[in-house]
């Protein structure tokens, strides 16, 4: 190693050492081999502090391992019928305060293996984001062990009981709580809300798979792997042999097949290349990666039969009792966020359900449903609840805009979010504060088909398997069960649970290794005498080269043996295996679709004998949401500036301050969707005179951001309904404008928690160049009259003209 001076020391004094070891292509062999051994040191120093923390975490009772103070509110031990979630309150530091008037928020963590605590692992997480907006935050937390006779009920009926408390406590809220549930504990919240729709505000479900039949054979070929087990009877025997427990380490054991490179190797390499910085992540994951809780034996088998194998829950056929459990009976919006690198639950997971219980766009429209998915390029599973950046970026996001969601007029949106930075500020910048603008564009359920590149037809196999699973299950259960159940012992159980390798792996490797105070002493040698070479050092770029390979190798052995399970799979239950004898039931998309179009008749039918009923406001509701459709999306800024407009006292004589608004955009979307044609024609009855068209095509086109000038070739609907509606265009210009001018002058009241834009004149407000050209403001405030006086002409005001023009526009 080279010789290094201490301050003060001469080159006499320093002390005499071998000169170091150098080649031309390896570099400082001896500083390398230096650093390597101190990085195994510190490497093994650290696992010894993984296993301490394990031991220590079983010590305090597996506790959630949350970032935040917290105080039991309720505690389902104590319940008529038990089970062992709880529910907790959260205490904010004091750099984030609570707003009084801000809805609650109840984060719900899963329970597929792990511990609770991944929602509020760090400040930066849901938990944080929901904190840092105002908002008192609940979590539900569980503990290791269930109580005995425990099933998803019972847990769902606590849950229902743990929202009843949380409203309760928020008596000044009138809005209904936030729900966030998180992977597992998504589905569980949809089933809730479907039960009791009366409990939930919008409700949120991240990384959660709902359609166990959708995907693809190379976004999670995870889905055949229960094929290859015959279905779910293996389940059911494992909490036998449990004595009515099944042992979570078994769900985390599949979850690391999934990725044999990093559950093999990546994961250390990461830790020993970079020990000096890594350490303390790597044992803050691990602590809650290997807290392994247990379910009971109903618990997974229902989650198995109903959900993993049966796909029950987005078919529409999972009980609940007597009584099946129908997602369309969930009234509260929608958000579903996912990832392309999510390995666990795909896309098609999270959204093919949209299809399969609505079967047409319109149909959510028509119900006054409300569905919003967000979808991530590369972050995995586990990074959509950690990861920082998505916090700071897409949970941020959701939670800010809380009341735009809540506002959305039905139908089935894209959630989409673009950085402002390096752009020009747009206009009404003030109404969305932060580093992102957010839009919700229109989708349609093909949209959501696109999203799987190999199409839906291969889950006629998973009808296949499903019925397999059954056949296998009722055999088990009927000639297996009872001698199993004879034999095993809760006694014997622990045990098997103690010795499971996962476990164990955390237990032998703590202070209690016969070598710890040797591998504790070197630890401490290497931390006061630490070496370091750098990334561009030889042998450290051929250290990652054969990690790299080692890598590559291990991925090409789970690709083989991926595309070995689902070419078995295919074979044996595929149209010429068993699928030619248990025959696929019809796909859940053409009998929801077929339904669809029932309950669209129906409901044109209804909105046809109320088409002309109401007046001003109606129409506004009804021009901005046909406006917002042939655009193709909803601002979060429009919607934003349609509640500063409703407050202005010279809106119109027929509207008042009790107006609902919200209320009356949604019933107007829910007309335009199954009559568009005849909504648009019917504004004429709704708006008898000149001055009432045009104030009320004013308030449309300032919503919309289209005024002060009419050039923008996007505005179609208002040009073209100036010209049905037979308005002065330049009237209509002229009203947007005092509008908008009235908004940007002091008012002396707005609405509580409503953003007040700056003072400025609109035609000086700078502009940026917007992600859709519909709501950029145009750079030349001059009217252009001669494209809006073609747009007024007299033949656009023919029957036939009109119909085809207001079809293309709505």
């Amino acid at each position: 190693m080279a010789t290094r001076k201490k301050p003060g020391q001469t080159e006499e004094s320093a002390p005499q050492t071998a000169p170091a070891l150098v080649f031309p292509q390896l570099g400082d062999v001896g500083a390398y081999m230096t650093d390597a051994v101190q990085r195994t040191y510190l490497f093994l120093d650290t696992l010894l502090d993984r296993g301490n923390n394990y031991l220590e975490h079983l010590d305090q009772g597996t506790p959630p391992l949350l970032k935040f103070e917290h105080e039991v509110v309720m505690d389902g031990h104590d319940l008529p019928n038990p089970c062992n979630y709880a529910l907790l309150r959260l205490q904010p530091p004091a750099s984030m305060p609570v707003k009084a008037d801000a809805r609650p928020v109840m984060v719900v963590d899963p329970r597929a293996g792990h511990g609770p605590g991944i929602g509020g692992f760090k400040f930066d997480s849901e938990v944080g984001m929901a904190m840092r907006a105002g908002h008192t935050v609940y979590f539900v937390t569980f503990r290791p062990e269930p109580e005995d006779g425990q099933t998803l009920l019972t847990v769902m009926d606590t849950e229902a009981l743990f929202l009843e408390e949380v409203i309760r406590r928020h008596p000044q809220c009138t809005a209904k709580p936030v729900v966030i549930g998180n992977c597992q504990a998504g589905w569980a919240m949809m089933a809730l809300n479907a039960r009791r729709p009366d409990l939930f505000g919008p409700l949120m479900i991240v990384g959660a798979p709902v359609s166990y039949w959708a995907g693809s054979s190379q976004l999670n070929p995870m889905r055949y792997s229960g094929a290859s087990l015959g279905g779910s009877w293996l389940a059911s025997m494992t909490s036998d042999l449990g004595a009515d427990r099944f042992d979570g380490a078994y769900l985390v054991e599949n979850f690391e097949k999934l990725n044999p490179a990093n559950t093999w190797w990546n994961k250390y390499y990461n830790l020993w290349s970079g020990v000096d910085t890594e350490a303390e992540r790597f044992l803050e994951f691990e602590r809650w990666w290997g807290g392994y809780f247990r379910m009971t034996g109903s618990e997974i088998e229902s989650i198995v039969e109903n959900l993993f194998v049966g796909n029950k829950l987005a078919r529409g056929t999972m009980m609940a009792g007597d009584k099946p459990i129908d997602l369309r009976n969930i009234t509260s919006p929608i958000v579903v966020f996912a990832s392309w690198g999510d390995n666990i639950t795909p896309p098609p997971q999270a959204l093919n359900w949209i299809i399969d219980t609505w079967g047409d766009e319109r149909a959510i429209t028509a119900a006054g449903r409300t569905i919003i998915y967000v979808l991530h390029e590369s972050v995995g599973h586990l990074g959509i609840f950690v990861g920082g950046s998505i916090a700071l970026k897409e949970h941020d996001q959701l939670v800010t805009s809380l009341d735009v969601i809540e506002s959305l007029p039905p139908g089935l949106y894209e959630m989409k979010l673009e950085a402002k930075a390096g752009k020009e500020e747009q206009r009404w910048d003030e109404l969305e504060p932060g580093d992102y603008t957010v839009h919700y564009e229109h989708r349609t359920m093909e949209d959501i088909r696109k999203i799987n590149p190999e199409g839906r037809e291969e889950e006629a196999m998973f009808s296949t398997i499903a019925q397999w699973s059954e056949f296998n299950a009722n055999l088990y259960k009927t000639y297996v069960r009872p001698w199993v159940k004879m034999t095993a012992t809760r006694e014997v159980a622990n045990t098997m649970v103690k010795l499971n390798p996962l476990r164990m792996q955390r237990q032998l490797f703590s202070d209690t290794f016969m070598l710890a105070p040797f591998i504790r002493q070197k630890a401490a040698e290497a931390r006061a005498n630490r070496v370091t070479v750098g990334d561009d050092h030889p042998l450290r770029q051929w250290e990652k080269k054969i990690a790299e390979q080692i890598t590559d190798e291990l991925n090409a052995y789970r690709d083989r043996r991926d595309a070995r399970t689902v070419k078995m799979t295919r074979q044996i239950f595929g149209p010429e295996g068993l699928g030619a004898w248990l025959k696929p039931q019809e796909p859940d998309a053409v009998i929801a679709h077929e339904r669809a179009l029932r309950e669209l008749e129906s409901y044109r039918e209804s909105a046809l004998g109320r088409i002309a009923e109401g007046g001003f406001a109606e129409a506004v509701c009804r021009i901005v949401v046909a406006g917002m459709i042939s655009i193709g999306a909803f601002e979060r800024r429009s919607l934003r500036l349609a509640r500063l407009l409703a407050q202005l006292p010279s809106m119109h004589a027929s509207v008042s301050a009790k107006t609902n608004w919200v209320q009356l955009l949604k019933e107007q979307a829910r007309i335009t969707a199954v009559a568009p044609i005849e909504a648009l024609n019917a504004l004429e009855q709704l708006l008898p005179d000149t001055g009432t068209r045009e104030r009320a095509l004013a308030v449309s086109a300032a919503v919309m951001m289209i005024e002060p000038t009419l050039a923008n070739p996007r505005s179609e609907i208002i040009e073209f309904l100036i010209g049905t509606l037979g308005v002065d265009p330049q009237r209509v210009i002229g009203l947007a404008r005092k509008l908008t001018d009235a908004l940007e002058k002091p008012e002396p009241k707005v609405a509580k928690g409503a953003a007040r834009p700056a003072a400025k004149p609109a035609a000086k407000a700078p502009t940026r160049t917007a992600a859709k050209p519909a709501v950029r403001k145009p750079a030349a405030a001059k009217a252009k009259p001669a494209p809006v006086k073609k747009a007024a002409a007299k033949p656009a005001t023919t029957p036939a003209t009109r119909s085809k023009t207001a079809a293309k526009a709505a």
